[in-house]
């Protein structure tokens, strides 16, 4: 499939499940950007910010945004234990060996951010800038309690009107500082259209049986030793001012340990914020420019 902004990749992962990625843009002489979304997220959640980058006017961008397995318009899995962040990590290598990308800067979003840290360590060399947005090396229970709690009970909605009114019950006291063109934004790219054209996850339902087997009643490992390969790479991270997934000591700790980590406070928004909102596709813009000085 190709539009106007993009073109879809499809390659395979090591195991033969058929995966898929947006291209934005074209190689050029400017680092391409790699943008990983979160766990039931997928490639759609980066559209605006992945147009905005491809099209600025001095230094336009290749961006690639993938779909995890099981999500967006990739295969879902047979074994529902392949979706952990090993194998995503392997899948993304994949793709972009594929492509013939051999660095990049990247972006993660929640998830996105867990599997940076590990490729790291993977494929030294291969990140030459980072942007976490709403994740670092502790994840708080609390916060993905919340999540595992609304996934397991989310409404079925009729349609993307009733969608979008489900979304904004549930998260809009994290996500005051929204638009009503934000939350349509959001739910576009949370759903897909099925029978009827009522409005599906767009991920396979499999992947909640990940959550159901966290100890919640016990700390989460940490990756603060996978956080010390990001040491020599410059860092943006990101929270929402109304997290509960990335918490502001963790945020505070991860300045302290890094020698070249810029933070950004969104205002108005929790877990985790939408990267075309305000002035964060220039912030992010500027600072992927700095990187390349």
């Amino acid at each position: 499939m190709k539009t106007d902004d993009y073109s879809s990749f499809f390659y395979s992962a090591a195991d033969g499940l058929k995966l898929h990625a947006r291209i934005y843009g074209q190689a050029n002489e400017t680092v391409p950007v790699v943008c990983l979304p979160g766990l039931t997220r997928n490639a759609r959640d980066f559209h605006e910010l992945a147009v905005f980058l491809s099209n600025e006017p001095k230094t336009p961008r290749q961006v690639i945004t993938f779909d995890y397995r099981g999500r967006g318009q990739s295969e879902f899995a047979q074994d529902w234990t392949s979706y952990n962040i090993m194998t995503e990590a392997e899948d993304v290598l994949a793709g972009l060996t594929a492509m013939g990308v051999e660095h990049g800067g990247f972006i993660g979003t929640s998830r996105g951010g867990l599997i940076i840290h590990l490729l790291a360590g993977m494929r030294p060399g291969l990140l030459r800038a980072v942007v976490l947005n709403d994740i670092g090396p502790v994840v708080e229970g609390e916060g993905l309690a919340h999540i595992r709690a609304y996934l397991e009970r989310a409404p079925i909605p009729a349609s993307m009107a009733d969608a979008v009114a489900i979304q904004k019950a549930t998260h809009g006291q994290a996500f005051s500082a929204l638009s009503e063109d934000d939350w349509h934004r959001f739910v576009g790219a949370l759903y897909r259209k099925g029978k009827n054209d009522v409005p599906v996850a767009d991920f396979d339902p499999a992947l909640l049986n990940t959550l159901k087997a966290v100890d919640l009643t016990r700390p989460l490992p940490d990756l603060w030793a996978q956080f010390a390969g990001l040491a020599n790479i410059p860092l943006l991270a990101i929270r929402g001012e109304n997290s509960k997934l990335l918490s502001a000591a963790t945020l505070d700790e991860m300045r302290r340990r890094h020698p070249d980590c810029q933070a950004l406070i969104v205002e108005g928004q929790g877990h985790a914020p939408l990267l075309e909102t305000g002035n964060l596709p220039a912030k992010i813009s500027s600072f992927l420019r700095h990187c390349e000085r």
